[in-house]
């Protein structure tokens, strides 16, 4: 009876606590929601939306009205994007710190597409840190300033001049718009050249980047200028890609590739071509003896040029009784090294190719290539390609390149 009671007075009670209850949370004042975040994407959303539409005033307007020097600079930079065919930019905010009141300070990573070229956005290793301020319940961007490290940005260098070619866009700064036209004659002529010597699915299509000079390469790169002095183009891209992905950059250094003569640029552009072809079968298990190789055998397939003439350097080691004992190893291809080294080195990975070739056939070849990068990592994966596909062993292959070597360049 006493529980019955008990149970029966929570009843009576339950009703108007839970009321009251109610009633004081509904009357509580509560503090406003920060929509700093929220509304800084938006901000940042107007402003992308402004660069791949050409809005200059829309673009300026997420700037601080006070900031002069950074409304100045980021019309120059909006200018420099001009001719740059995007398809899309985007700002993703990373991190948000409050530093005061209508104060804060951002993380912001960009990505962005080349319409034709970007399956997928390019996002930009560099990040950026914006100075925030509040101004009239609107934020604006006060400052902004780079992350130190990873890559740049080609308009960081100046206005770009974009040149679009049948099967290639080259972009330039500080270029003569007569050079990049010629550039993507032979781009235009380097896919097909590619597309023979690796028939399979790709691209077929090159983006080039030009820019201002040496040092300017670097900075597109994220490494020291000169390290690259000698090297007329370089192909970046993540390997052994599958699915949507950005597209290879092809980065000239313009000064070493103006020293080139009509036949060296055509070269290197078919050299790159071919990189960018075989990309989704490159990766951690293919020896540079092998990727490098193949795009020099690529690009000098059907020029008719002799042995000689192909390996200078590594016929004049041969000539001195420099035989070489192994294949390059990865080292062997460091740009910062002897040149003469450095030439020797591709020049071994071609002839190393164009003994599979010629003694196994074309298409060995190829499916050699694609073999090695199946393996999926080092270990082993040249082994198995060349018992898979060429029924030999390292050891064997390297005294038939060996005895290949002795007898075309002797």
């Amino acid at each position: 009876m006493a529980g019955r009671r008990r149970g029966a007075g929570w009843k009576r009670w339950a009703g108007p606590v839970l009321a009251l209850l109610l009633m004081s949370a509904c009357t509580t004042p509560r503090e406003p929601a920060d929509t700093a975040a929220r509304d800084i994407r938006r901000m940042l959303d107007s402003r992308a939306a402004a660069v791949v539409s050409g809005d200059e005033a829309a673009y300026l307007a997420a700037l601080d009205p006070a900031a002069t020097r950074l409304r100045a600079a980021e019309r120059r930079e909006f200018a420099n994007l001009a001719d740059v065919p995007l398809r899309s930019w985007e700002y993703r905010l990373t991190g948000l710190d409050r530093t005061g009141a209508g104060r804060a300070t951002a993380s912001v990573e960009l990505r962005y597409r080349i319409a034709g070229y970007d399956e997928a956005p390019m996002k930009v290793r560099t990040a950026e840190r914006l100075d925030l301020t509040r101004r009239d319940g609107r934020w604006y961007v006060a400052a902004e300033r780079a992350e130190r490290g990873g890559e740049g940005l080609l308009w960081d260098q100046g206005k770009v001049t974009a040149v679009r070619g049948a099967r290639s866009l080259v972009l330039g700064v500080g270029q003569d718009a007569k050079r990049l036209r010629a550039m993507a004659d032979a781009a235009d002529r380097a896919v097909p050249a590619a597309g023979r010597a690796w028939p399979g699915p790709w691209s077929r299509r090159l983006l080039i980047l030009v820019p201002s000079s040496l040092d300017g390469m670097g900075a597109l790169l994220g490494a020291p200028a000169d390290g690259y002095r000698g090297i007329a183009a370089v192909t970046t891209a993540k390997t052994g890609g599958s699915g949507a992905a950005p597209a290879d950059r092809v980065i000239v250094n313009p000064e070493a590739y103006a020293l080139l003569g009509d036949f060296g640029q055509q070269f290197v552009l078919t050299h790159e071509s071919t990189h960018v072809a075989t990309r989704a079968h490159t990766n951690a298990a293919t020896p540079m003896w092998l990727s490098e190789g193949f795009a020099d055998w690529a690009a000098y397939r059907g020029t008719g040029r002799t042995a000689g003439r192909t390996a200078p350097e590594l016929q004049r080691s041969v000539r001195a009784g420099g035989l070489p004992a192994a294949l390059p190893a990865d080292k062997d291809f460091g740009f910062a090294g002897d040149a003469a080294a450095l030439a020797r080195a591709y020049e071994g990975g071609w002839l190393a190719c164009a003994l599979i070739a010629e003694q196994w056939g074309e298409e060995k070849l190829r499916t050699f290539y694609r073999a090695v990068g199946g393996h999926g990592r080092r270990a082993g994966a040249v082994e198995k390609a060349m018992r898979d596909v060429l029924d030999t062993t390292p050891e064997d292959f390297t005294a038939r390149w060996r005895e290949y070597a002795r007898q075309r360049l002797a």
